[in-house]
């Protein structure tokens, strides 16, 4: 595999003369559009010879809501270990609320494709929003919390989850320990059952470091307790901040450097972004709100508005500005080079695996060359029901 750097003059023929390859292939593995027009500074995956190696082995976990597109997934499958139905609610007295759409489809894709389906449950609120009380609830009562667990083991029965994520933000420091019993007790659970618990983690760079997002979660008693632990490192760059990098390399590491201080390598996988932000600008701290986009789309708009793509060597990622209707817009998003820096990562630090947020919408590039320098599991084991 190459990642070329398109330059001006570049064009898709002549950039397949010059490797031996042919456009249909650059521009399928690229999804580019008719006419097939390049930005200055983009790039592009080229899939040379395929040459034998020992490849390391990861787990790939990818999160779905249940309209996700059955092409973008069935596109996506085969580059998943597993694949995280999202999500499941619960109510203060630790009923399971399932999503407002049937998931049948996606745990059935997922094992048609050798992938585990996992059940994620969230403390949503009314609102739509992580509700850190709906959590204390929980948390904070046997009770409540043996209801809920219990629930969970019914369900991932009886419809053929292969375990559960549990994804609780914005803890309370005074729920922090219960958090950590609440989630011991249902890994013990799913253990009992043939199933597989794993725990998101915000992405704490100290053991004290302050703030709501952090102080409920302890990665040392978290790591103990469940089988894997997905770090989510993005968002440094999100809606309503100012313009940088969704996921920047350095403070990416910062956050691996420490998990590795409490948590064994082997159970830790590497949150990856799999879309952008566009910013009008200028920032202003609480009015500006930033556009979500995808990294395909993002190009393509790089294309539209005549955008040269620039790349941060420091965050490892590329961005570009562009006008619009007189305001300045200014996009920062993933392309093969920045998924090529959090590989090295997960190589380098000999890491699990990876998770993505989310699969919503197809990067074919990313999966060609994850798959290019990773050996995926996969699993041919039917969960019983």
């Amino acid at each position: 595999m190459e990642i070329y750097i398109v330059k001006s003059g570049d064009t898709v023929y002549r950039i397949a003369q010059a490797y031996g390859l042919g456009t249909e292939e650059i521009i399928y593995v690229n999804q580019l559009e008719e006419p097939y027009t390049l930005a200055v500074g983009q790039a592009l995956l080229l899939l040379l010879e395929d040459k034998e190696q020992e490849k390391p082995v990861v787990r790939i976990n990818g999160y779905a809501y249940p309209f996700i597109s059955d092409w973008v997934l069935r596109q996506t499958l085969p580059f998943l270990t597993e694949l995280s139905v999202f999500s499941y609610g619960f109510t203060v007295e630790g009923n399971l609320i399932p999503p407002a759409l049937d998931d049948t489809f996606l745990i059935e894709q997922a094992h048609a494709f050798g992938a585990l389906p996992i059940l994620t449950l969230t403390p949503f609120g009314p609102d739509g929003q992580f509700n850190n009380h709906l959590i204390h609830a929980v948390v904070q009562s046997q009770e409540v919390s043996a209801v809920l667990i219990g629930e969970l083991v019914d369900t991932v029965s009886q419809k053929g989850y292969a375990g559960v994520d549990i994804d609780f933000e914005y803890i309370l420091a005074e729920d922090r320990d219960a958090f950590t019993a609440f989630v011991r007790q249902t890994a013990d659970a799913m253990r009992a059952i043939g199933r597989q618990t794993s725990v998101a983690l915000a992405p704490k760079q100290s053991a004290d470091q302050k703030g709501l997002l952090y102080e409920g979660k302890d990665y040392e008693g978290l790591g103990q307790a469940a089988d894997y632990v997905l770090l989510m490192t993005y968002e440094w760059g999100y809606t309503y901040g100012p313009p940088m990098a969704v996921a920047p390399i350095p403070q990416v590491r910062k956050v691996v450097d420490y998990a590795l201080t409490e948590i064994p390598r082997e159970k830790i996988r590497l949150g990856i972004p799999n879309y952008g932000y566009d910013w009008p600008l200028p920032f202003v701290r609480g009015e500006t709100k930033a556009r979500t986009l995808g990294n395909v789309e993002a190009v393509r708009l790089a294309v539209e508005k005549g955008a040269e793509v620039l790349y941060d060597e420091d965050a490892m990622a590329p961005y570009f500005f562009y006008e619009e209707s007189g305001i300045r817009h200014e996009v920062w998003f993933e392309d093969v080079r920045s998924m090529q820096a959090k590989f090295d990562l997960i190589r380098e630090y000999g890491l699990n695996g990876a998770g993505y947020w989310q699969i919503m919408r197809l990067f074919r590039a990313n999966w060609k060359l994850l798959a290019g320098q990773f050996t995926i599991a996969k699993t041919e084991r039917k969960v019983d029901m």
